[in-house]
């Protein structure tokens, strides 16, 4: 079952969103909140697969609050505005549903959720959401992944990209053979690899990372078990 929670101000919304979750089967509601901050201290200490959010909402609206999370939830924007549905896009939202809206359409959303999306990878590929549409990137194409703040930038042998993600969250949709962190702002792919001096890493194009020290360890054992 795909736990959700509803944070949205309006009474009405909750009622509708309630019925069409208890409705639709593979769902189940565990909370709803009409504040962000109770709803962020919620998932702060329990896994939630699936967040409804509305937008205009007082005190810290539905954008600001998917942006202060550290890991976030499969997301669905639930508003009565038109104009933030490129931010939710940005944000990497599944779907934007315009109040008021139909079961029909709240399971259109849902059958996004089956589609291929940013957070679907396989051990040959990675799909990311760009601003003009998905785009599948053959994994072992990708040199690293650099951390910036609320982005990564992932560079391949052909171009960069600069998407909204986490390191933490990409890296576990990578082949765990192939890629390792070896700093807490890099990813590395391990067979662009061509030797260690020390604490620095150099790799097949020349470039260098540093290995942080709290991830020195397993990642030198990484590297030992896949050379033998």
């Amino acid at each position: 079952m795909m736990k959700c929670i509803i944070l949205d101000d309006e009474p009405f919304a909750h009622q509708v969103l309630e019925v069409y979750i208890n409705d639709t089967p593979g769902l189940v509601l565990a909370a709803g909140f009409r504040n962000a901050v109770e709803a962020y201290e919620y998932m702060n200490k329990n896994t939630v697969d699936l967040l409804f959010l509305d937008i205009e909402m007082p005190l810290i609206n539905g954008i600001s609050f998917l942006k202060a999370l550290k890991e976030k939830p499969t997301t669905i924007f639930t508003t009565a505005y038109k104009q933030y549905a490129f931010e939710g896009f940005e944000l990497g939202v599944i779907d934007y549903l315009l109040k008021p809206f139909s079961y029909d359409r709240f399971l259109t959303a849902i059958g996004k959720m089956n589609q291929t999306s940013p957070d679907i990878s396989s051990d040959d590929t990675i799909a990311i959401r760009e601003k003009d549409g998905i785009s599948n990137i053959l994994q072992s194409s990708i040199l690293y992944i650099e951390g910036l703040k609320d982005y990564i930038r992932i560079v391949t042998e052909e171009r960069e990209y600069v998407v909204y993600h986490t390191l933490k969250g990409i890296l576990s949709k990578l082949n765990a053979n192939n890629f390792f962190q070896c700093h807490r702002s890099f990813i590395l792919n391990k067979t662009f690899i061509v030797r260690i001096n020390q604490d620095i890493i150099i790799c097949r194009d020349q470039s260098t990372f540093p290995i942080g020290s709290s991830f020195k360890k397993k990642f030198l054992d990484s590297l030992n078990k896949a050379g033998g």
